[in-house]
């Protein structure tokens, strides 16, 4: 025979389990991800005991920015040739209508 009566603290119980499992889920990641930066930072250690510095810094900013420059400068190239390729068709227009009411 079983009781109709629930402890009110078991729906409390299950929440907080639940958030422990989550906690514990997110712990495990955040120990992967520290695990895998220090042995790339051992790697980098290794080759000749250098850290990265400034200078790798500075490096990787102006390769940054000069891929931002990259990117404008083929989205203007594309507009450019999309709008030769626009002067190209009214030209070709112009000609072919000039060709017939030539006499």
């Amino acid at each position: 025979m079983t009781s109709p009566y629930a402890p009110p603290d078991r729906a409390a119980l299950a929440e907080l389990e639940r958030v422990i499992q989550h906690l514990m889920d997110e712990l495990v990641t955040w120990r992967r991800r520290c695990l895998k930066a220090e042995g790339a930072l051992q790697g980098l250690s290794g080759q000749g005991g250098l850290v990265p510095g400034d200078d790798l810094v500075q490096v990787k900013d102006r390769l940054l920015e000069v891929e931002r420059d990259n990117l404008d400068l083929r989205s203007r190239v594309d507009r450019a040739r999309d709008m030769v390729d626009q002067l190209q068709q009214r030209l070709l227009f112009l000609a072919d209508d000039s060709e017939e009411t030539a006499p």
